[in-house]
């Protein structure tokens, strides 16, 4: 099977901060349920994950922010939400999740109703620094087989700005997953321009490798500002990822133990001088992360206790809340792929 996911598939960001902010998300939602065609009861069904992952913002943190959109997955028509906080976190993640358990005086159903509900389900929760929770609703039921990789993803435009500058997509097919990651020059309708040509050369070409795909942006991209851009092909068979970039898109390979990956200097589009593949291992469970200069590179998952196992969703969340710079277009990609 052969699908294409990106960020030209609009995603939605909404901030909870009043009781008010509910219902816009909630409406939202049921203007995607229908434009997939979801049936009444998936679609009441969304409207009851969205409601309850918003009000647990508002009772446990006071606010938040709510991610809504087709599902980053090639496997079928479905909708993800994203649910994040900076509130004090959970003390007892497990137990929260049982019905009729509450810290905040309320029935304890809130968060039990997100797992029961859902389709696919994760959370991430560290004291005192906030919570993040992921559910997937398809439309249709039994749920489609998954592509090979996970994907999760995150991008943002900087303040003031309606287009995002950066932008990513993942190829996948029965031999492996292609990965793009671009960061248009400058920000506003020109860098997103450069984001989307590169990407459209992912869709277009037949180009998988990393370093093919490298080129064919780069002819694509002639046209506009340019772009920095990091692709990589994950080989199933071989177990192993081949990486190319060539400007300032930061990346890494986390397994037993974390990789970084190596760019070149340059511009795609117009002075890209040198193109190299670098091999990396990337057996089943690997994680591929890259990210746009709008994330702070001083992160480190290791201070964050088991995130490094939740879905990519909840890595990407995490990420862009505590080490966005606010200052430019931002945006996390974070592929893992399937196995134990």
């Amino acid at each position: 099977m052969e699908a294409l996911i990106s960020s030209l598939t609009p995603q939605q960001v909404f901030v909870i901060n009043h009781a008010s902010d509910v219902a816009a998300v909630r409406r939202s939602g049921q203007k995607l349920a229908d434009a997939l065609g979801f049936d009444e009861t998936r679609a009441g069904q969304l409207a009851l994950i969205i409601t309850e992952a918003a009000t647990n913002i508002l009772k446990h943190a006071g606010e938040g922010e709510i991610h809504i959109g087709p599902a980053q997955s090639g496997a079928g028509a479905g909708v993800d939400v994203l649910a994040v906080d900076k509130g004090p976190g959970i003390a007892d993640l497990d137990a929260s999740l049982i019905d009729g358990v509450s810290t905040a005086g309320t029935a304890g159903t809130g968060l039990g109703a997100l797992g029961r509900l859902s389709d696919e389900f994760d959370a991430y929760t560290q004291a005192g620094a906030g919570s993040a929770f992921f559910m997937r609703l398809w439309r249709d039921m039994p749920a489609p087989q998954p592509c090979g990789v996970e994907v999760g993803a995150l991008w943002t435009p900087m303040a003031g700005e309606e287009e995002c500058g950066d932008g990513w997509a993942v190829r996948c097919d029965g031999y492996g997953a292609t990965l793009l990651a671009a960061d248009g020059l400058g920000h506003g309708p020109e860098a997103a321009r450069a984001a989307a040509a590169a990407i459209k050369a992912l869709e277009a070409g037949k180009a998988c490798g990393a370093g093919e795909l490298m080129q064919a942006a780069h002819d694509a991209l002639r046209p506009t500002r340019g772009a920095a851009l990091a692709t990589a092909r994950i080989d199933f068979e071989a177990d192993e990822l081949r990486f190319a970039g060539v400007g300032n898109i930061a990346g890494c390979v986390i397994d037993d133990k974390r990789r970084a990956l190596v760019s070149h200097n340059g511009i795609v589009g117009h002075n890209m001088r040198k193109v190299q593949e670098f091999p990396l291992p990337f057996g089943p469970g690997a994680v591929c992360i890259m990210h746009s200069d709008g994330i702070q590179t001083q992160w480190d998952l290791d201070k964050y206790p088991g995130l490094a196992g939740r879905s990519p969703a909840l890595i990407a969340a995490v990420l862009m809340r505590d080490f966005i710079r606010r200052r430019d277009d931002a945006m996390v990609l974070v592929v893992r792929r399937h196995g134990s």
